[in-house]
């Protein structure tokens, strides 16, 4: 009757909140986190601001196109044409139109064209490298409220059973089976009970307020998540060693990729630099015209000096860097040298992706043995629990022995609960290292 009662209260505990509230699953959580989290925007800002740089860079091998018109005035002593001085006023006018296309830089439009690729392919790996790095945030507030949706249903199935113990012994007091002092040792069982229940929930709204913060969402109000059907896992051997799954997240991993891209356009930055040694070819071309009158002297027409001064021009304009105050060796010196922080940049992100897959890795070792051994000592505590309450329904156990079983047995729960939803959480970490989603 024991047993049937605490599985009506644990179906009624996890059903109410599926159907009272919004439930979320973990796939729906990350989605919505990536969408809405504001350090992701960021991250595709700047990617579209790689985007814009790359764009220039390309447009830079096209011809630029000018054009010009002034209009002078002059006052004041001037020479005439008799070679005399006379107060004169002069005025002109004038229009052109020019264009240049670089021929030859050295090689540093194409090499700009290049970096500018490879800097944004690196930011679309920083845009999924922010991304994962919320899925990884949001699976672990996920698991955690899973964890304390778990700890709030023992709590209360504990508060079940020490209310139907104050019940019977309060039925067995009226008719003078027990005395008062074991009733009241049992209210105050059922008082504890209820506290530490009052406390598990608290836990789990503070952990539902945390998920709702990583989402962007204005209040927990209202939300919760999906339990997964998920049986209790079976710990076993991992099958994989932390190198192995350190190869293959080597070729995956967003932040890995970026900084190799980086290292990469170091390379480019190189030669951009080095295009300081080579010769500067451009060719220009424009045309113009121009009205020119003084004062006191006659002038052709506007229109007639536009027609008759109008002019064109063809030219090719070389540049040789013979000294420039050691600007272009000190340049490509200093690029060189941040190739090699670059090289170290990557050397130190491929060592803490080793470290964080170790971590992980390990962490599922000790959790595959603590599972076990969770799973035993659940086991072994059901076993003492329902042994020691038929004992005490039959009067040959005291009541502080049964509470001592019936709370070993929820502490066993708990530890289980614990063990499983930590396993399972490594689990998927593990997979996702490997290049899966994440999932429970």
């Amino acid at each position: 009757m024991m047993n049937k009662s605490i599985a009506f209260l644990l179906f009624a505990a996890a059903s109410l909140p599926m159907n009272a509230q919004k439930a979320w699953s973990l796939r729906q959580c990350c989605d919505y986190a990536v969408e809405h989290n504001i350090t992701v925007k960021q991250y595709e800002n700047q990617r579209h601001q790689r985007e814009l740089q790359l764009s220039t860079a390309r447009n830079s091998r096209l011809p630029d196109l000018s054009a010009s018109a002034g209009q002078n005035f002059s006052f004041g002593r001037g020479l005439t044409a008799e070679n005399t001085y006379t107060n004169t006023n002069t005025s002109s006018t004038s229009f052109s139109l020019g264009t240049s296309i670089p021929l030859f830089t050295g090689f540093q439009i194409p090499n700009n064209i290049r970096l500018n690729e490879l800097n944004l392919e690196a930011a679309t790996q920083d845009l999924e490298k922010a991304r994962n790095d919320i899925r990884m945030q949001v699976a672990q507030a996920y698991v955690q409220i899973l964890y304390d949706l778990e700890l709030s249903d023992v709590a209360h199935r504990q508060i079940s059973i020490d209310s139907a113990q104050v019940a019977r012994l309060q039925a067995l007091l009226d008719v003078g089976k027990v005395s008062e002092v074991e009733l009241a040792q049992q209210k105050a069982t059922l008082a504890q009970s209820q506290l530490t229940a009052t406390q598990a929930d608290n836990n789990l709204q503070l952990a539902l307020l945390s998920m709702t913060q990583l989402l962007e969402l204005e209040s927990p109000d209202g939300f919760m998540v999906e339990r997964p059907q998920v049986a209790t896992p079976t710990a076993e051997p991992i099958g994989i060693t932390p190198d192995d799954i350190y190869a293959e997240a080597l070729a995956i991993k967003p932040e890995i990729q970026a900084q190799q891209l980086r290292l990469r356009s170091t390379d480019n930055n190189i030669k951009i630099a080095q295009a300081g040694l080579y010769p500067q070819l451009s060719f220009s071309a424009g045309l113009g015209s121009n009205y020119y009158k003084t004062s006191g002297f006659p002038a052709e027409t506007f229109s007639k000096q536009i027609k008759n001064n109008f002019s064109q021009y063809l030219g090719f304009s070389l540049n040789i860097p013979i000294f420039n105050r050691f600007q272009t060796r000190n340049n490509i010196r200093a690029a060189k040298l941040e190739r090699n922080s670059q090289q170290l940049q990557l050397d130190n992100t491929k060592k803490t992706l080793y470290k964080e897959i170790q971590q992980v890795y390990y962490n599922l070792v000790a959790d595959n043995s603590k599972l076990r051994s969770s799973n035993q000592a659940r086991e072994s505590s059901e076993t003492a629990f329902l042994l020691t309450q038929a004992k005490y329904e039959q009067g040959k156990a005291t009541l502080t022995e049964f509470n001592e079983a019936k709370n070993n047995y929820l502490k066993a729960e708990s530890e289980l609960t614990q063990s499983r939803y930590e396993y399972l959480y490594q689990q998927a970490l593990i997979l996702f290292y490997r290049g899966q989603e994440l999932s429970l």
